[in-house]
């Protein structure tokens, strides 16, 4: 562990090096102005995001965000909105980049760049124990009598609309919402990010919750505004050399081997 911490001192002083002596462009310019890194997420999607019952916001992409922080010579700041409006806050200049387990997808690339992935994940089902023993695959779903929770304007929503067709698509406004309806027996199942779903059916195995395998593989990425060339060029070069030290693999290993931190969950 002090071999890593070593290394990750390290490679924070070769970045924020490189930060300093470039060219400045208009997002990270304002970063190293004002000293301070505004990342938006949702914090609904433990273990890469997620709020604490105290309210902080921990898990890997907080990590990330305050190794880049720190690497920027910058404090970080965190703002939490709803995942359909972290484009839109992305846009307006209101944040300098996302990290909320957001997937690579053309649709959103329109909008925004990606620098990644960092983490690949895939659209999973929560259900009971009775009804996943019927689950092989989304055509075993895909029937009109089968209700789904889906948190809208994520990857889970298309993809579900996709690939399921036919079931019965609970639209709500968060994950949370989603559990809600589950634990109510409102709905048969809950669809959303594989590594939350985990998760989830870990916090509430009392209920006889489990979790499917994904119907998909998705990229999760950095995402940005494209008018900062020298932005996306740090994180890209930042990334990979967290990769390259092995740093990015113990980081995600904490949260995904280590669920003590399940504990601090609300």
């Amino acid at each position: 562990m002090k071999r890593t911490l070593v290394r990750l001192s390290v490679i924070f002083a070769l970045v924020f090096c490189f930060a300093a002596v470039a060219a400045a462009g208009p997002t990270i310019d304002g970063i190293l102005k004002k000293k301070e890194l505004v990342v938006g997420t949702s914090a609904s999607y433990p273990p890469l995001s997620f709020k604490t019952k105290d309210g902080k916001v921990q898990g890997l992409e907080m990590d990330l965000a305050g190794a880049m922080a720190s690497a920027m010579g910058a404090k970080l700041r965190v703002e939490v909105m709803p995942f359909d409006e972290l484009i839109p806050a992305l846009e307006k200049k209101r944040i300098d980049m996302i990290l909320s387990c957001m997937t690579i997808t053309p649709d959103r690339n329109l909008r925004i760049a990606y620098v990644g992935p960092y983490f690949i994940s895939g659209q999973s089902l929560l259900t009971t124990k009775e009804i996943a023993l019927n689950i092989n695959g989304p055509a075993d779903v895909n029937n009109p009598n089968f209700s789904i929770a889906v948190p809208r304007g994520t990857t889970t929503e298309k993809i579900a609309r996709r690939l399921l067709p036919k079931a019965k698509l609970v639209i709500v406004k968060s994950n949370d919402e989603a559990l809600d309806l589950l634990k109510a027996k409102s709905v048969k199942a809950l669809m959303s990010d594989y590594p939350y779903v985990v998760v989830e059916a870990f916090r509430y195995k009392d209920k006889g919750f489990v979790s499917n395998q994904p119907f998909s593989v998705e990229p999760i990425g950095v995402g940005v505004r494209a008018d900062d060339p020298l932005l996306l060029n740090w994180i890209e070069n930042f990334l990979n050399m967290m990769k390259n030290e092995g740093i990015l693999n113990v980081l995600t290993q904490r949260w995904i081997q280590d669920a003590s931190w399940i504990a601090e969950l609300p």
